[in-house]
């Protein structure tokens, strides 16, 4: 009979065919290499041809989800240079007696020092999972797995992690989870480590043993180096040297990643493959640097041991620092780049590298020392200082940045929860932007923040409570939180085309304005239900306040859903610092329209406000307008008829009227500012002047005024020359005081670009 050892060895794949098994399961899709006369069954059965040879063919076709997700789990501890790892999806391992109670592995992944027992569990579409079986499978089997695996790996430690896709969990699970002693890992966290092998190759491993045994013995590690000890800022520093192969071993970064999340606040940016192939090469080609990398040791309460030498100065004092000897001991605060570049160095045994060491500072320290140093050299981008600070002033003194947190902290829920219908839309840290990830935690935070959710505070007092606010951040937090996704859920199932597009041409909802805008609704709709009902929000469950306020949320999913494309793109083009205002208002309107009870404050005011915005600018650009065509028609006439030009080129009754008008006007102006009558023509006027006959037109008018668009307008030749009767319209409501439309402002704009800026032309 085939030992166990026999067993687990025949069923490892041979390390040289790693690197090949990697790119396989990487790949979306699974290839087959057939018959040409299989070729219509297998395409009959979803496969696609790639190639077609003379005895075979090349075809291929995408994974089932489950296996695709088991695929990139087994790639990712293969990246992170795991040695032994099963061969294929047939692997198990007995775990009782009896030779039929066995468990099928999904992936297994073992090296010198560790045994990792991974299960996967997918979904294709996203939902909520209790993990019930799952866990209660581990729980019940991990004696009998561990006692087979230790008859071949003795002293390794052995860890069960439990991989999700798709997969949202409660904080229940998670402790359900936590309590058996299993490690989840989600899909972001899986993809985390494969970018982070990506980048440092074998070193990325000491991050994922950081995060799997942290405060567990690193076996044969030299933890003594010489050091100064000294004070500063009310913190104990350590100063010493060390190579960088000894340092690697206790370093762990806190990336701003879902693989930290217990371990909030985190707040490093996830290390740049440019920049460490930069540092690499440096540093192979004989370069250092001066400069320390920052660290905070974790020791425990009582401190790192540190034996002074006899003889000290002042309040400095050498000696030696006998290092924390466990993985996930330092911190590194600032120089990842710098440590890492001597990864696969073959100096990383040799340098020594300087280092200024603190013991056991506070997280939200290191955040404050990050931050520091950071915003002294390269700036942390906003988005990741808004979800450092989401952690950062949770508890703060001042009510008003505890209230900044808790809207930073909810835009960033609404990104990162699975049960959240802007899950993966919202950038987060420094995640890249998308079509469809492009909202930013600002917009969101402003939404909240804008409307009467949380009230008014001081530093030290809640000035005006809002309708949700309860007396504290963890109070209100998670009811708020459970009325925005019922909300912004709502709107994402009536708007389902526009959440598709996103921010991809075409989409004008689920953009920063968009949601800002719906979330400030949200809140206005509670409001009106607080004071037609009669009652307090805050008495008043989530679910029930949503289904009380969808009348109030229909009317905007029939506006918005009923706009065209340029209707649409008025809206997705609303930029500046009234956008949002001006988005919003829109959508009070759509509900005011439909529900007249519907009359938040101010509403009325700012319609009469926005009747009359485009009136300067109409004026301003009517005045450029008038002069252009004073001018240049004037200057065509000439050309054509010399001195002339006026009594061969102007119609004669239009002479006899202007010539009137200016007589009329001369009567009461001086001598010096007398009138002629080509300074008398209104803008219709000068239609026609152009168009007296359809040659007059052509030869001296047709190119340049014909407006772009109108080259081949109906109704003939004359009628490529409306629109000046059209400006005539616009410039008698704007000289007459009355409000110029959105659209006709838009019109003015299109008539200058063409006109005055010669940005636009047409394809006479």
């Amino acid at each position: 009979m085939t030992s166990p050892e026999e067993l687990f060895r025949d069923k490892m794949i041979a390390v040289r065919s790693i690197p090949t098994e990697i790119r396989r399961r990487m790949s979306p899709d699974q290839f087959a290499t057939v018959q040409p006369r299989q070729i219509p069954h297998m395409e009959a059965d979803g496969w696609v041809l790639d190639k077609r040879n003379k005895k075979s063919a090349r075809m291929h076709k995408p994974k089932p989800h489950d296996v695709r997700f088991e695929d990139r789990v087994w790639a990712a501890f293969a990246k992170l240079q795991f040695a032994s790892l099963n061969r294929d999806r047939t692997f198990e391992i007995c775990y009782g007696k009896n030779p039929d109670e066995s468990q099928h592995i999904d992936v297994f992944a073992a090296d010198e020092e560790v045994v990792l027992i991974i299960t996967c569990k997918t979904s294709e579409t996203v939902r909520t999972s209790q993990l019930k079986k799952e866990v209660e499978t581990i729980q019940g089997q991990r004696r009998g797995l561990i006692r087979e695996l230790k008859k071949e790996f003795p002293s390794h430690k052995v860890k069960f992690i439990l991989a999700t896709n798709n997969l949202g969990i409660s904080d229940q699970t998670a402790m359900r989870i936590q309590e058996a002693d299993i490690i989840h890992m989600d899909e972001e966290v899986i993809d985390y480590y494969i970018s982070l092998a990506d980048h440092l190759g074998r070193a990325a491993r000491y991050q994922l043993l950081g995060s799997l045994f942290a405060g567990t013995r690193i076996p044969n590690l030299d933890r003594e180096v010489v050091a100064i000890e000294a004070h500063i800022g009310g913190h104990r520093y350590y100063s010493f040297s060390i190579e960088p192969e000894r340092l690697l071993k206790l370093a762990y970064i806190l990336h701003r990643n879902k693989a930290n999340k217990n371990l909030m606040p985190t707040y490093q940016r996830l290390i740049k493959k440019t920049r460490l192939k930069g540092v690499a090469q440096f540093v192979e080609n004989g370069g250092y640097f001066p400069n320390s990398l920052i660290l905070s040791l974790d020791t425990g309460l009582r401190g790192p041991r540190f034996d002074p030498f006899p003889k000290h100065v002042g309040k400095t004092r050498a000696g030696i620092l006998h290092l924390p000897q466990t993985f996930r001991a330092a911190y590194v605060i600032d120089g990842q780049h710098r440590l890492y570049g001597y990864a696969e160095s073959g100096r990383s045994a040799s340098d020594l590298i300087p280092v200024v060491a603190f013991a056991n500072l506070q997280q939200s320290d290191q955040v404050k020392l990050f931050m520091q140093i950071n915003e002294n050299q390269q700036a942390v981008p906003k988005n990741l200082r808004n979800t450092l600070n989401a952690d950062l002033l949770w508890h703060s003194p001042d009510l008003r940045e505890q209230v900044k947190a808790l809207k930073l902290h909810i835009a960033q829920e609404l990104g990162e929860s699975k049960t959240s219908p802007l899950y993966g839309r919202v950038i987060i840290g420094e995640n890249s932007k998308s079509t469809t990830r492009c909202l930013t935690i600002d917009a969101i935070s402003r939404g909240v923040g804008g409307g009467n959710f949380l009230g008014q505070f001081t530093r030290t007092e809640v000035k005006d409570q809002g309708t949700f606010y309860r007396g504290s951040n963890d109070a209100t937090h998670g009811p708020l939180l459970e009325f925005l996704t019922r909300g912004l859920e709502y709107f994402k199932e009536g708007l389902e085309t526009q959440f598709r597009l996103g921010g991809a041409d075409g989409g004008f909802v689920f953009i920063n304005t968009g949601v800002e805008s719906l979330i400030r609704i949200l809140s206005d709709v509670v409001d009106h239900l607080a004071a037609v009902n009669g009652y307090n929000p805050r008495d008043v469950s989530p679910s029930q306040l949503s289904d009380d306020a969808i009348p109030y949320f229909d009317p905007v999913i029939t506006m918005l859903s009923s706009l065209d494309s340029g209707q649409g793109l008025e809206f997705r083009k609303m930029y500046g610092s009234g956008a949002s205002t001006k988005y919003w208002r829109r959508l009070q309107q759509a509900i005011n329209a439909a529900r007249p009870d519907f009359n938040p404050p101010k509403l009325a005011e700012w319609l009469e406000d926005e009747a009359k915005q485009y009136n300067q600018e109409a004026q301003e650009m009517i005045t450029e307008l008038e002069r252009f065509l004073k001018t240049d028609v004037r200057r065509r006439l000439e050309d054509e008829h010399g001195a002339a030009w006026f009594k061969d080129g102007v119609p004669r009754k239009l002479q006899i009227e202007v010539g009137k008008l200016a007589a009329e006007r001369n009567v009461d102006r001086p001598l010096e500012g007398q009138l002629q009558p080509w300074d008398c023509l209104y803008i219709v006027d000068y239609q026609a002047v152009m168009t007296p006959t359809q040659d007059v037109w052509k030869r001296l008018f047709e190119k340049r005024y014909t407006r772009p668009g109108d080259e081949n307008k109906p109704h003939g030749w004359k009628a490529r020359s409306n629109w000046l009767q059209e400006l005539g319209d616009v410039r008698n409501d704007v000289f007459h005081g009355r409000s110029v439309s959105e659209e006709r402002h838009s019109f003015l704009v299109t008539l200058t670009t063409w006109l005055i800026k010669g940005q636009e032309d047409n394809d006479l």
